[in-house]
């Protein structure tokens, strides 16, 4: 592997291509985009009253790193908790649980590209309705309990292995979350692709993930290196090492490699950098996304502190980029508006996910979180706590841009620029 493919794979990469976007929009130099600075003091209010709201005076602290455990809580239902409760019933060491947890978090994150505005789960258990990556984790969920991802003979169902993930079917999808012609869930048949090629993958990667290709595995090759603390840069290459052979082929390939979420962007064409390769914008989200879900259990059942965490950046995802869309920090120009609106026949304009009106959405929504970040920080509103960048997205930009889109448009929820999925990215 090249020297250019290892950077543009790691997170100095994301951050620092989304700067060279920034400095272009700052000096009003973007193509699809005009950058507002003078709304984002009032949007980084907007966000700190959210957090306020929600956990102050007194819990700011408390604030959970963004992760895929609180979507299993949806509805007020400890779900995880109760899990948990299940496997200390049953003797499982805190390794255990955590390698269970991993088991579950892994597919499910990879399961939560963008659901669409129509798709709905029915909890039969509690009765409940939900939707997107709430709908998506509760769903995966009863799915990793009912033995979907795990071998048939093995004498655990709440398990993942690689093999089972290798012979999983559409069927076995839609099924799971309950798809139907009146609940369509976008790109069903490219999920099931991505999660074959993920068994595929941790087979191929015993030295990770064991024998059997068990996503759980990932808690004993990162504890061999440390036990206590654990340099966040390894989990990262690991997870990348694992993930970037998953995704579409038509990814962007650089000599003759894929690359995963990176694209090319016209803005960075004028970036001094001599390299051949100095116009594409990586992103890694669903990678990060990944990363930060699976933090969590190791801090909270193993007591390990994480080291370089503070690489990860926000994620350039619809609900944090809506929200500076919404509140005016980003405009679209008229002609890349016009275009867009032509596209969808609706009132909100709609692009291709590998369109260079999105790459640059996402890299400037990369951006202005550092942005929103610093403000929020140098606020001085939450007293001694400094909230971590994954602490302000899980109890600020996501929230709000999830706010914003519902009080704007109450009747599908959606984000103010709609991208053509295909269930593999957002």
């Amino acid at each position: 592997m090249s020297d250019t493919i290892k950077y543009l794979l790691s997170l100095k990469a994301v951050r620092e291509r989304a700067q060279i976007v920034f400095q272009n929009a700052e000096q009003g130099k973007l193509n699809h985009f005009d950058y507002h600075p003078e709304k984002l003091d009032a949007t980084a209010e907007y966000v700190m009253n959210i957090i306020e709201r929600d956990f102050g005076p007194d819990k700011y602290d408390r604030i959970p790193p963004h992760g895929r455990w609180q979507h299993f809580d949806v509805g007020g239902v400890p779900r995880i908790a109760e899990l948990i409760e299940r496997w200390d019933s049953q003797g499982y060491d805190g390794a255990e649980k955590v390698r269970s947890l991993v088991d579950l978090f892994f597919v499910s994150v990879l399961l939560d590209a963008g659901a669409g505005d129509h798709w709905r789960f029915r909890e039969e258990k509690s009765g409940q309705v939900y939707n997107r990556s709430e709908g998506i984790a509760v769903a995966s969920l009863y799915m990793f309990l009912d033995g979907t991802f795990a071998n048939k003979d093995s004498p655990r169902k709440d398990v993942v292995h690689g093999e089972a993930l290798q012979n999983i079917t559409p069927e076995e999808l839609s099924r799971g979350f309950q798809v139907h012609g009146d609940n369509p869930l976008v790109g069903v048949n490219a999920r099931t692709e991505i999660i074959k090629q993920l068994g595929a993958s941790l087979r191929k990667l015993s030295d990770i993930y064991g024998p059997e290709g068990r996503p759980g595995g990932l808690v004993d090759y990162l504890q061999s290196q440390g036990k206590e603390n654990i340099d966040y840069t390894q989990l990262w290459d690991a997870l990348q090492t694992t993930l970037i052979p998953i995704w579409p082929s038509d990814r962007t390939r650089i000599e003759g490699n894929p690359i995963g979420d990176a694209w090319p962007l016209e803005v960075l064409s004028h970036n001094p950098c001599k390299s051949n390769t100095g116009n594409i914008q990586p992103f890694h989200k669903l990678t990060q996304w990944l990363a930060y879900s699976l933090m969590v259990p190791f801090q909270r059942l193993l007591s390990v502190k994480w080291t370089n965490a503070d690489l990860g950046t926000g994620l350039p995802e619809y609900r944090n980029g809506g929200l500076f869309v919404d509140m005016g920090v980003l405009t679209l120009k008229p002609d890349t508006l016009q275009r867009g609106l032509k596209t969808s026949g609706t009132s909100l304009p709609c692009y291709r996910v590998m369109d260079d009106e999105i790459v640059e959405w996402r890299a400037m929504t990369v951006a202005l979180l550092d942005e929103l970040h610093r403000r929020i920080l140098s606020s001085g509103r939450f007293g001694e706590t400094k909230l971590t960048l994954p602490q302000m997205l899980e109890a600020g930009s996501w929230k709000a841009g999830r706010e914003l889109a519902a009080a704007n448009r109450p009747e599908s929820r959606c984000s103010p620029i709609l991208n053509s999925g295909d269930g593999t990215l957002f």
